[in-house]
């Protein structure tokens, strides 16, 4: 988990802070606030990254810098000239990742005008899965995919790249007509000789829930992957232990461009994430994103699972990940699901981290899909076989609606995992059947029809428990829903086209009325949730969270109201800058 998750367990209470204060301390960030935007947060020293400044100068650093255009070997040369060596070469950024860089020499790049920006390559890391006993699930229902699928689709023809930590060999991920894998394409970017295949269990299961066919045991329809027609294109960034950096995931996002004509890669799934270190519009990662989307790809990424995160104060809200704050892609959260059929009684899962973004305050999850207690594919062997062997299903055998064998042979198939990690793959695999019924749709129109589309009859408040009894209360509001929740049958049927950007929102508050209202204004083009009632915000997210048509109805008594300064400090200065050192995969558990 996030270093902050289980810092701690229970839910606090808020202290209460008074509106004077309050509103000094807004006047002091809003002052702050224009100055970070000047220089893009960072005063005069604005191209280095806070975690590059003051560094001995004898210290060797591994860095990505951005440059203002498209480097050459003169741009490259600028830091192989002091000492650098080129690491990889980042095209989709503008840019390159280089090791050994004397910190010496960062000032003095920084004051580069062909340097746009400098930021460490920053620490990748997959943390253990936390799973229990409980109820398994493949809400396929709840979604409305078992009428989706009757429509006649199943992702043929579209490839989904799935950048995360490989994908294993597996019967479900073959064609059933002919045997052949779907897996079209394999690379790993840890290095020259390694294997692509999944040493550590997180991507294939990932993967099973985009792309499996159930081929593997008798219960298929039960364990049956959202798109179980589409081609799979394994970009491995991470090791065995779920390691790797930000210049990996970079380097596999441009080949999912440079590829993407060769397979029709139309969806990207990353089930993954870090902190946020700097605004998304400096943040390598962010940007990469930004390019795959750019091209043509629907990114969809993972929330983050910092939900329960009160570290601050803040009830778990201001903790979505990077890259998944970038307004362009398609962030997910994720339900627990209390029945395999409906959805009226799923909650919010406690874990799945809550908008609105740091430093940019961009309003998000967009979406929320089930995410907990997820079965799908097993990698035998991989590090979280072994370490949640317990937890594995199994498989082949003659099985009943309560997952009881009465006969079974061989090793099992299938294993549960929880977390933004598994909610984020059903909405990859709802794109890949929107663009396999349109394929002329844009990302920016599949991720409207989704967001349009989304189930959003929520009760206005809930609670969820973890495996260790503590209760976490929540309210259903755009920073925890976002949208709403993934119905493929409504988006199948949709056939609106949004006109425009499908950018999401950002959120600002007025201290003089204490109201949250969300605006697209800041962005400079057309936004499509602009242009007409039927792209209208109340449409979008649901008139039954707005107070008038921008301003947004948030329960202010019950987390403004009662929160402290500190809380209130983090979410709306935009000075704040807030994050972990790792790259998690988003996994966490709810008590099913």
């Amino acid at each position: 988990m996030l270093t902050r998750l289980n810092i701690r367990n229970s839910k606090s209470s808020l202290d209460s802070a008074a509106w004077g204060g309050r509103l000094l301390l807004l006047m002091l960030l809003l002052i702050s606030g224009t100055a970070w935007a000047k220089d893009g947060g960072h005063g005069t020293r604005s191209k280095l990254s806070d975690e590059l400044q003051n560094l001995d100068g004898g210290k060797k650093v591994n860095v990505i810098v951005q440059f203002t255009s498209t480097p050459t070997s003169r741009h490259f040369a600028k830091l192989t000239g002091r000492g650098a060596a080129l690491h990889r070469k980042l095209t989709v950024i503008k840019g390159g990742a280089f090791k050994h860089l004397p910190a010496s020499v960062l000032k003095d790049l920084a004051n580069d005008p062909e340097v746009a920006y400098i930021s460490p390559d920053r620490p990748v890391k997959l943390s253990a899965m936390g799973v229990a006993n409980g109820q398994n699930v493949y809400p396929s229902q709840a979604i409305n995919a078992d009428l989706a699928w009757a429509l006649g689709f199943d992702g043929s023809g579209i490839a989904v790249a799935v950048v995360d930590s490989g994908i294993g060999e597996h019967p479900d991920l073959h064609n059933q007509n002919n045997g052949n894998s779907r897996v079209v394409y394999s690379e790993s970017f840890l290095g020259a000789g390694t294997t692509t295949a999944d040493q550590y269990g997180h991507g294939t299961h990932v993967t099973g829930i985009i792309a499996g066919n159930g081929a593997a045991a008798a219960y298929s329809n039960r364990f049956h992957g959202i798109a179980p027609g589409v081609s799979l294109v394994n970009l491995r960034v991470l090791d065995q232990n779920g390691a790797g950096t930000d210049s990996s995931v970079i380097a596999a996002i441009q080949r999912a461009v440079e590829l993407q004509s060769t397979y029709n890669i139309r969806v990207m799934n990353l089930s993954l994430g870090r902190g946020v270190y700097e605004s998304y519009k400096l943040d390598p990662l962010c940007q990469a994103v930004e390019q795959a989307w750019r091209a043509g790809i629907v990114v969809v990424a993972a929330a983050g699972n910092s939900g329960r995160d009160n570290t601050l104060g803040t009830q778990g809200y201001g903790t979505i990940n990077a890259p998944a704050n970038d307004p362009y892609v398609i962030t997910v959260g994720a339900t627990a699901t209390a029945g395999l059929t409906v959805r009226i009684n799923d909650t919010i899962a406690s874990y799945s981290s809550k908008g609105p973004t740091l430093i940019d305050h961009v309003v998000k999850p967009d979406l929320v899909a089930p995410g907990n207690q997820i079965v799908s594919l097993r990698v035998p062997g991989s590090t979280l076989d072994v370490d949640y062997a317990k937890f594995s299903i199994t498989a082949p055998c003659d099985v009943t609606l309560t997952d009881t064998c009465t006969t079974f042979s061989g090793s099992p198939q299938y294993f549960k995992l929880s977390g933004t990690s598994m909610s984020t793959p059903m909405v990859s695999g709802a794109a890949a059947l929107i663009l396999q019924e349109q394929p002329e749709l844009t990302p920016d129109q599949v991720k409207a029809r989704l967001m349009k589309t989304a189930w959003k009859g929520f009760t206005p408040y809930g609670s969820s428990m973890d495996t260790q009894g503590h209760k976490y209360s929540t309210q259903y509001d755009v920073f925890t829903y976002g949208a709403g929740y993934l119905d493929m049958y409504g988006a199948m049927l949709n056939t609106d086209v949004s006109q425009g950007a499908a950018l999401s929102p950002t959120a600002s508050y007025n201290a003089l009325t204490r109201t949250v209202s969300i605006s697209t204004s800041s962005y400079g083009v057309p936004v499509c949730w602009n242009s007409s009632v039927l792209w209208g915000a109340s449409v979008i997210w649901g008139a039954n969270v707005f107070v008038n048509s921008s301003s947004v109805l948030w329960g202010s008594s019950e987390i403004w109201g009662a929160n402290t300064s500190q809380g209130f400090t983090l979410l709306w200065g935009s000075s704040v800058l807030w994050g972990s050192t790792t790259f998690t995969a988003l996994s966490a558990d709810d008590d099913g």
